[in-house]
């Protein structure tokens, strides 16, 4: 049979609830009830051959609570006049909440939105949206809400997370919310006190004019014959210090594995960067980069292309190394598994990228290859930077 069971109403309104709709409109000020819900009942031929059965569907549904039933006469020439439901209406919300169990997240909800209205009238619009996920944060609420209420008193600050002078709050809090933070104060703040540069929850700090800790280069200088401190040494500096430094480099190859950064061979006017996988925000000052040779080093897969691809956004001029089809091939017995492939179009890349990337990407070589940078024979490494010269 496939009539309309007590199940499939409640699924109905459960679906509504999911959906958020019956919090929004809480949140909207407007009604979806009362409200009339999908019936299927019985037909002709049904009713005379499983006269029994209709019976009990009839009396199982008007049994219901919370639920208006209509019904109709049907009179049929065998069974005579019967009174079958026809209609099934929810007719308040109270009914609704009732129907599903969710008074205690109706209740909850209602005080999100009566204090939000009370100190941040902005944030309604959010709530209307996405009703289900501020129920999440219900218990955050009101520390959520005085953060809003702070930086919108007191927008790009300019200092620390952790100098925010807020009860009962601390940075650690902001740290661990910053994500749905950053949903609120978009709606909260107007557009100026917001840099549309900053994006993620990783930059959250300079989104909203927070200081963050300085970005570090890491880095070795090639060249023994340098006359600087910390030529050959592992050194770190701030972006800035980075940024103005004069040595005499004409080439800078950037690595992203930390052993091939800190065995990398002596080189003539070179030095060598630790890279940061998908992000080079740290370089970006520093434009005496500009006139050196830049060479990058990654993994012979798909995300190494990716990253170069993005590297070239900023860096036009970067070079591949060591990430070509005769050194992927003369590594066979070498080779692993990339466990996440991108797919998406890399637009900077080479001729000659390009095809191996194809070839990575679509699986025409071996499904999901990929060469770590670290297994390449130091031999091999030591050979390609000769024929660089």
């Amino acid at each position: 049979m496939s009539w309309t069971r007590p199940a499939d109403l409640r699924t109905q309104l459960e679906r509504l609830w999911a959906r958020g709709e019956i919090l929004s409109s809480l949140a909207s000020g407007s009604s979806l009830f009362p409200r009339r819900l999908s019936l299927r009942g019985p037909s002709s031929s049904e009713m005379v051959d499983q006269f029994d059965e209709v019976r009990a569907w009839t009396a199982e549904l008007g049994a219901l609570a919370h639920y208006r039933l209509e019904r109709r006469v049907i009179r049929h020439r065998v069974l005579g006049a019967n009174s079958l439901p026809n209609e099934v209406w929810v007719s308040s919300l109270e009914d609704a909440i009732a129907i599903l169990g969710k008074a205690g997240e109706v209740k909850r909800f209602r005080r999100l939105i009566d204090i939000t209205l009370a100190s941040a009238p902005a944030l309604l619009g959010w709530l209307k949206e996405k009703p289900l996920r501020a129920l999440e944060f219900a218990a955050e609420w009101d520390r959520l809400l005085a953060i809003v209420t702070w930086l919108s008193a007191h927008p790009r600050p300019g200092i620390y997370l952790r100098q925010i002078d807020i009860p009962g709050l601390d940075s650690k809090f902001i740290e661990a919310h910053r994500a749905v933070l950053a949903e609120l104060l978009d709606r909260a703040l107007p557009k100026e006190a917001c840099d549309p540069a900053a994006c993620g929850i990783n930059a959250f700090a300079q989104r909203y004019g927070f200081r963050d800790k300085p970005v570090r280069v890491r880095f070795r200088v090639l060249d023994p014959n340098l006359a600087a401190s910390f030529v050959g040494q592992d050194v770190a500096l701030d972006a800035g210090s980075f940024a103005r430094l004069e040595l005499n480099i004409s080439r800078v190859f950037i690595t992203e594995n930390e052993i091939n950064f800190l065995a990398f061979p002596e080189r003539r006017g070179s030095l060598v960067i630790f890279g940061a996988g998908y992000g080079f925000t740290m370089l970006r000052e520093a434009r005496w980069l500009e006139r050196c040779r830049l060479s990058y080093w990654g993994d012979i897969d798909t995300h190494g292309f990716a990253i170069l691809d993005q590297l070239r956004q900023d860096w036009a001029h970067v070079e591949s190394f060591l990430m070509d089809r005769a050194t992927l091939l003369a590594h066979e017995s070498q080779w692993g598994f990339e466990d996440h492939p991108t797919i998406r179009e890399l637009s900077r890349l080479g001729p000659e990228e390009r095809l191996l990337f194809d070839d990575l990407r679509d699986n025409r070589i071996r499904p999901n290859l990929r060469l770590e940078q670290e297994r390449i024979a130091f031999g091999w490494v030591e050979e390609a930077l000769s024929q660089l010269d």
